[in-house]
């Protein structure tokens, strides 16, 4: 039972976390004949808030190396004005498509197919991009399932076996293949070699650099959720493999990389007590 020092402290927590990842505060109810399923091991992944949180992160940094992902962000979207719009625009995403309905998640992806259908555009060598490539599209999948599995596995079940870190891209793969991506990893491996291939197409330059300031030093909507939002993108930056923290002139390895780990557990262990 919570005490009447704790029951407020809980929902503050709640209430905080909830207005940084939507603008209204609603939530997704959980709903047994969705998608995945309580039994799912996507269940069990998107249902940690920070892992998701730092894993989200990391797998922007490492879309936008990606010149087609990168274009379609500089030419389609008010990042400088909303980053955090678009964040919670992909947390609303991903907890529809989790948790909700099948029609809901149905609808949900719809939306984002009219969009992509949308998002076309010329890159500045002349190269034409469009949103709804089916690997450009892949490249989007795995950097997220990569990342939000790795935060999962750092911040809440380092002991996860490899047989069910291979079912979460077996599971994750029917959401890919309803937005159009080809090819969908459905192993750890698959994922491993699909970032190898598509590594040699990734590049960093001045456009990348200013979409990353914007998201890592984006000020936080309320003064209270600040010190969330620091500790969430130094977190994410933390994750990423070394070469995509080279690409973006980031340190290898930061040395408040400890700092970070030890409060972002902290962190993950009181937002599971929180929502608890």
């Amino acid at each position: 039972m919570l005490t009447g020092v704790s029951r407020p402290l809980r929902q503050t927590i709640v209430r905080e976390v909830r207005g940084l990842l939507t603008s209204d505060g609603q939530t997704v109810k959980r709903r047994p004949d969705g998608w995945f399923g309580p039994d799912s091991v996507t269940w069990r992944v998107h249902g940690d808030v920070a892992g998701m949180l730092v894993g989200g992160v990391a797998g922007l940094l490492m879309q936008m190396l990606h010149p087609a992902v990168l274009a379609g962000v500089w030419d389609h979207s008010r990042f400088r004005a909303d980053m955090l719009g678009r964040l919670r625009g992909t947390a609303r995403f991903i907890a529809v498509t989790t948790y909700d309905g099948p029609d809901a998640a149905a609808r949900a992806v719809a939306r984002v197919r009219a969009i992509h259908d949308r998002i076309a555009g010329t890159l500045p060598d002349g190269t034409p991009y469009a949103a709804n490539d089916p690997e450009l599209l892949a490249w989007v999948h795995v950097t997220e399932t990569t990342n939000f599995l790795a935060g999962w596995i750092l911040y809440a079940e380092p002991a996860m076996s490899g047989a069910d870190q291979d079912r979460y891209f077996a599971e994750m793969a029917r959401m890919a293949e309803r937005l159009g991506a080809d090819p969908v990893p459905r192993s750890r491996a698959e994922a491993a070699a699909l970032i190898a291939r598509m590594r040699p197409a990734l590049r960093s330059d001045a456009r990348t650099r200013e979409v990353a300031r914007v998201l890592l030093r984006q000020a936080a909507d309320t003064p209270a959720r600040q010190p969330l939002r620091d500790l969430t993108m130094q977190a994410g930056i933390d994750l990423l493999p070394a070469w995509a923290r080279r690409m973006h002139g980031l340190p290898a390895r930061p040395l408040a990389s400890p700092l970070v780990r030890a409060g972002t557990m902290g962190l993950a262990r009181t937002l599971r007590w929180a929502f608890a």
